[in-house]
């Protein structure tokens, strides 16, 4: 997805903006937690989660204070450390059930509850499908790329944004599950008909490669799921010789920071990718030694790049690899690590920021560009970008890129 994810906005406590924010915004352009690795992952360099930590210091005592009061005064924990994050003034603080974050952690293993179809809302305001995972529901039941979405379970789509369309998909509203049943209004030339489908759990396709005319390779990065790292580095490595990049972050809303500090291994030689600091304990990130440090390279971004694909942004832009295409980013420094509470319940809230290699602050001011570029792509839904966008700020990019050529700057 491209343009300004509307979903790149602060979480609030409970379920209703949360995690209508996290996981519909997973499915159209990433994982909007910008947090280090869950409960049960391992560390990153120091920001751990374990299965079941005590509680960080700071306000995180005082969520679990409250739970514990509520929970032995017969109220519920959950809605009592939703009304404690609120009035902590905490931005990106954010209460899940116990149910609620294992679907959260699965979502940043890669996958999602859905129907398998990517959507684009046309100038019209109409819904198109722009592709059908293959295996999936939708293809199942015979939907085709440039068939109409019109409606789901009988809410007509067309005129709403694709990330409404999304959460109607999946069926958030309603914590629909795999085996769920989703009823969709279809057209197809001058044939209009209804399906229903059922939910299923599918993989994410977080990164999608593209050769272009040039021998140009655009690498679409969707979100920092588990893997995404790894499979940077393989598209780079396929990658012609010599020939320039295009590392596409735009929308990119952030993920599992371990899985940024690895793409960034792609284009590093070692050495520093971020600092951060949690509870006042300053640490930092490092990327991998042997990445390519001579190819030339662009960085695509937008207002809907943020959190962890800052950081990738911030770490390329500081250490002289990439020319950084595009509008200025989100504006998401902060960490946040999660504690569980007495009923199982998770309060993920905010305990430090991050900072760039050359020590500047991304939270509230974003990443710069070092060139400006309108971005007009279309949006998608019920999955991840459909390849490279044959937009205006692809198109700078390219122009940059071929600029670039032998003198790309290196990595010291």
């Amino acid at each position: 997805m491209s343009g300004r994810d509307p979903f790149c906005q602060p979480r609030r406590a409970g379920r209703g903006a949360a995690l209508t924010l996290v996981f519909a915004s997973l499915l159209v352009a990433g994982a909007a937690t910008g947090s280090f690795p869950d409960l049960d992952r391992k560390a990153a360099s120091g920001a751990a989660r374990s299965a079941d930590p005590a509680a960080p210091a700071g306000h995180h005592e005082d969520i679990a204070r409250a739970a514990a009061e509520a929970m032995a005064d017969g109220k519920s924990p959950t809605e009592a450390a939703e009304r404690a994050v609120s009035r902590s003034g905490d931005r990106w603080g954010a209460v899940y059930s116990q149910g609620e974050y294992e679907e959260f952690e699965e979502a940043l293993d890669g996958q999602y509850t859905g129907v398998g179809l990517w959507a684009r809302r046309e100038r019209d305001g109409r819904i198109e499908v722009t592709k059908v995972a293959a295996g999936s529901p939708a293809a199942a039941a015979g939907i085709r790329k440039g068939d109409r979405l019109r409606s789901v379970d009988g809410v007509k789509v067309d005129g709403r944004p694709v990330t409404e369309v999304v959460s109607l998909l999946r069926g958030d509203a309603t914590d629909a599950a795999a085996g769920t049943a989703v009823t969709l209004g279809l057209e197809r030339g001058t044939r209009v008909w209804t399906r229903t489908l059922h939910r299923a759990t599918l993989s994410t396709d977080s990164v999608a490669v593209e050769k272009l005319a040039d021998g140009v390779t655009v690498i679409r990065v969707a979100a920092f799921t588990k893997g995404v790292g790894d499979d940077v580095r393989t598209a780079v490595r396929l990658a012609p010789a010599g020939a320039g990049i295009i590392l596409d972050l735009r929308g990119n809303s952030g993920g599992l920071v371990t899985e940024a500090v690895t793409a960034a291994s792609a284009f590093l030689d070692g050495g520093l990718v971020a600092t951060y600091d949690v509870d006042g304990a300053q640490r930092a990130l490092h990327a991998d030694s042997g990445g390519d440090t001579t190819r030339p390279l662009v960085a695509l971004v937008d207002g809907g790049t943020m959190s962890a694909a800052e950081l990738l942004t911030g770490a390329l832009k500081d250490r002289g690899r990439a020319v950084v295409v595009g509008s200025r980013t989100f504006g998401k420094g902060s960490v946040q690590m999660p504690s569980r509470l007495p009923d199982g319940s998770v309060a993920e809230l905010t305990v430090g920021h991050y900072r760039t290699p050359s020590g500047r602050g991304v939270d509230g001011t974003g990443i710069t560009p070092d060139l400006e570029a309108d971005d007009t792509a279309d949006d998608t839904a019920d999955g991840t970008a459909d390849g490279a966008a044959d937009d205006a700020a692809l198109a700078r990019a390219e122009t940059v890129l071929s600029g670039l050529g032998d003198t790309s700057r290196s990595l010291s």
